[in-house]
């Protein structure tokens, strides 16, 4: 910057000017600015914050998980984040290898309803059956606040089967509570209504996944 006073300038002789950074040239006052720099060690750091919290931080309402055989496949709950997750055929052992590749993905659930068994009891062998329903129940427990196990309903198909099913209910009803297990009694709400079963004898009708439904929804959130 240059100030245009020539001569004595603001009445100091230039000597004295020259001292404190000023210099006159052709009549001229330049100011020379001197750039002071504070040393390293009296730096203020500055903070820098977001008020915003990433979305992938924000917290979430983990879900509930409804995992069975086809007798899931129609099944639909109005409570808000609920997935229904039918494996057609499925067994237990299914289930659990299912649910293990949930798990390395870090999938974390509120509850996990399980509905399985029947597969099994068809072969006739119920000792493991129990086997295999204990194991795929215990599993879970890593990844949900909650185990929950959907009991059969009554199976007219033969007469063995209906023996081997009520076995396996009555075994279920009596082992859920004993080890921390939710237990819906699905047999107890289907016994005596035909009409709540296809003709097939094993799955639910329309009318019966709807009742299926209601258990769940109500053993999952009582009204």
């Amino acid at each position: 910057m240059s100030l245009g006073w020539p001569g004595n300038v603001l009445g100091f002789p230039l000597e004295e000017l020259a001292q404190i950074g000023l210099h006159h040239t052709a009549g001229w006052l330049t100011v020379r600015r001197k750039h002071r720099t504070q040393p390293v060690g009296h730096h203020q750091p500055v903070h820098v914050s977001n008020r915003f919290s990433p979305l992938n931080d924000a917290p979430t309402d983990k879900p509930t998980m409804i995992i069975g055989s086809s007798i899931v496949r129609n099944v639909a709950l109005d409570t808000p984040a609920t997935i229904v997750k039918c494996l057609p055929g499925a067994r237990a052992g299914d289930i659990k290898s299912y649910l293990k590749r949930l798990a390395k993905d870090k999938r974390k659930y509120s509850k996990i309803v399980i509905h399985a068994g029947g597969n099994e009891t068809q072969l006739c062998q119920l000792e493991v059956t129990k086997i295999n329903v204990a194991s795929v129940c215990k599993f879970p427990k890593t990844m949900s606040d909650s185990i929950i196990f959907s009991g059969p309903q009554p199976d007219w198909t033969s007469d063995g089967m209906f023996t081997h099913m009520l076995s396996f209910n009555r075994w279920l009803s009596r082992w859920c509570p004993e080890n921390n297990v939710g237990y819906i009694d699905n047999w107890k709400t289907f016994w005596g209504k035909p009409g709540l079963m296809r003709r097939d004898g094993i799955h639910p009708s329309s009318d019966g996944a709807a009742l299926l439904s209601r258990n769940m929804a109500n053993f999952i959130s009582p009204p």
